[in-house]
């Protein structure tokens, strides 16, 4: 066992890190634009295209939406358009500070999802794009 980090290591590490900051940086240039341009009147965002070709809602639907709402601190329309997009942003926002936090070589305990709680995520994300689509109250409410 070598106290020094392999050439691989330190290519993987960088590069993984060359990624992140790409990705960072995008991430920074797509919200700076949700936040200026409401995805409601500007013409040149894309329309959801399981909605276009088949008529129902997808569970993504009103995602844009809801974040240019969050990004502007009306979380109760947010919630309207995409509640279950708004109810994963803590974690979304949980991950994303870890990862930068240990990009820069600080601490910060991550999380582990166990795989039986990936697959029932994966049932809430199916079941939240089913109910969302019966025509009845109160899964109407579900509708962006």
């Amino acid at each position: 066992m070598t106290p020094f980090p392999s050439l691989s290591e330190i290519q993987n590490s960088r590069l993984r890190n060359s990624i992140f900051c790409a990705g960072s940086l995008l991430g920074a240039a797509a919200l700076a634009v949700v936040y200026h341009w409401n995805p409601e009147s500007a013409g040149f965002f894309p329309a959801c295209p399981i909605r276009a070709l088949t008529g129902y809602y997808c569970p993504g639907c009103g995602s844009t939406r809801a974040l240019h709402q969050l990004l502007h601190g009306n979380i109760a329309a947010a919630f309207s358009y995409n509640p279950l997009f708004v109810l994963a942003m803590p974690l979304v926002a949980y991950w994303i500070i870890t990862e930068v936090i240990l990009l820069f070589g600080g601490r910060l305990p991550r999380i582990t999802v166990p795989v039986k709680v990936m697959w029932l995520a994966l049932g809430v994300v199916i079941a939240f794009g089913v109910l969302r689509n019966i025509p009845h109250y109160p899964f109407t409410l579900l509708t962006p």
